[in-house]
């Protein structure tokens, strides 16, 4: 059997652009049950943070999250390699160091070949063994569309935990990748991303995010999340209401990955950005003067992006030193937390 379509033609949707829009998320999950309950769940479903911890033992909390999605690239390995670094980055965005994962795999297998399938998940395996960890197992379904990501488990100190709501008013925020995945990711798909975009745009997503457990327990390090398909601005903003400050978020302060502003320039956006915006409005200010293309750069959806670091600003430079010298050579301050009403102000 051969294989008579690319993959990302299967999937209406890819990467972490496949995610519900905030506004409707937050609109499902209204009605939850309560969490507070349970003495030993350190981290619940309130600040919408990256993943769920519960307390083990005076030493230890398990952290666990799951995370998948169709295909963002047509190569096979690629695509299993991507899902993986992104679903182990909400283990490290927690402080936390993966123990092992699950793979979640759902496959058209009447358009897939078997071995195609097998090189997906190949693809995970190998980021796996690259953050030291097995896949100890999971669970396969036939799907109409092409869904691979993990169910992923770590280990953190319980008094070393990052949350997305422990940041402080004066706190620096540093975003350590650089921006432009979804836009790099639709370029892709209509076939106007040249090899150069393409290599930046792999490598990005598959850098993994192991600085966060060094993270834990730095002096001066308060919060920390990682942003994905909400954006930056999404992401900022779940940041500012979990610890009920505001975020001024520099616009031009962000690196973009190699080709990105050109694509945007040119109309290049995922449906996702427009979604993100939608939902923001009311809590993110922007100025008058700030172009379309930039602001879709703000809302893009990063696919395995970045961590999203609040930190002491006496502490920043030590921070910055350390993700650069992990490889993280976009890493940059773009922005900060101040007090005020939980929203985010973009400053052209």
């Amino acid at each position: 059997m051969t294989d008579p379509v690319r993959l990302t033609s299967l999937a209406h949707g890819g990467g972490c652009g496949c995610k519900l829009a905030p506004g409707v998320l937050k609109d499902i999950l209204s009605g939850m049950p309560a969490t507070a309950a349970f003495s030993d769940l350190l981290v619940g479903t309130e600040t919408s943070d990256d993943a769920a911890v519960w307390r083990l033992n005076d030493n230890q909390a398990l952290v666990a999250t799951t995370d998948f999605f169709m295909p963002v690239v047509d190569d096979p390995y690629d695509f299993g390699r991507i899902a993986a670094t992104n679903a182990l980055s909400d283990v490290y965005a927690m402080g936390a160091t993966p123990i092992f994962a699950l793979a979640i795999v759902g496959m058209p297998v009447d358009k897939l070949a078997p071995a195609t399938i097998r090189a997906i998940l190949e693809g995970g395996a190998s980021v796996c063994a690259a953050a030291g960890i097995p896949v100890a197992g999971g669970h396969s379904i036939d799907s109409v569309e092409p869904i691979y990501g993990l169910v992923a488990l770590g280990l953190v100190h319980p008094d070393k935990l990052l949350k997305n709501a422990g940041a402080r008013a004066g706190d620096t925020l540093i975003l350590t990748k650089g921006l432009g995945v979804g836009i790099l990711s639709a370029a892709f798909k209509q076939e106007r991303l040249d090899a150069a975009g393409y290599a930046a745009l792999i490598a990005s997503t598959t850098q993994l995010n192991a600085v966060g457990a060094e993270l834990a327990g730095m002096a001066g390090v308060n919060a920390l999340t990682d942003v994905t398909g909400f954006g930056l601005l999404g992401h900022a903003l779940e940041m500012c209401r979990g610890a009920g400050l505001a975020a001024e978020i520099l616009a031009q302060a962000p690196v973009l990955l190699p080709g990105v502003e050109d694509l945007a320039r040119a109309g290049v956006r995922t449906g996702a950005s427009g979604r993100n915006w939608t939902s923001y409005v009311g809590s993110v200010r922007v100025p008058a003067d700030l172009s379309d293309w930039r602001r879709d750069i703000l809302c893009d959806p990063q696919t395995s992006g970045g961590l999203l670091i609040a930190v002491d600003p006496g502490q920043a430079e030590a921070v910055l030193d350390l993700v650069r010298g992990r490889g993280f050579d976009r890493a940059a301050v773009v922005g900060r937390l101040v007090e005020g009403v939980a929203e985010v102000r973009v400053i052209a």
